[in-house]
């Protein structure tokens, strides 16, 4: 069984995740069952479908498991881009946080393309 806290990836997915986190108690309260409530469930999907697949006996399952979290970054992408022009985020933040997410998709093909 793999841990999933050796995994650079896991750690850069945590830390988007807190970011993520902390950004988002800032947007309108409108918004916490919709944009806040996909970005953080979205965010958080990197990390545990890391963790998960890490569990799993093969690495076939564990490289769809990232296939998943890199699923789930992608559409993180998408929110911050959205979160950016709706005036939610703040150009320095969200050029901040687009590229920790576009090094956190990269880090994961790397790794699916090594299994």
């Amino acid at each position: 069984m793999r841990d999933y806290r050796k995994y650079k990836v896991w750690e850069l997915g945590h830390e988007v995740t807190l970011e993520i986190y902390r950004l988002t108690r800032s947007f309108p309260k409108e918004e916490m069952y919709g944009m806040v409530s996909q970005m953080r469930r979205a965010s958080s999907s990197v990390p545990a479908n890391i963790a998960e697949g890490c569990g799993r006996e093969s690495d076939a399952e564990f490289r769809r498991f990232l296939i998943i979290a890199q699923g789930s970054a992608n559409e993180l992408e998408y929110f911050t881009v959205l979160a950016k022009d709706l005036r939610y985020l703040e150009t320095p933040f969200f050029s901040n946080l687009n590229d920790k997410v576009d090094k956190l998709r990269r880090s994961l093909n790397s790794l699916i393309t090594k299994l």
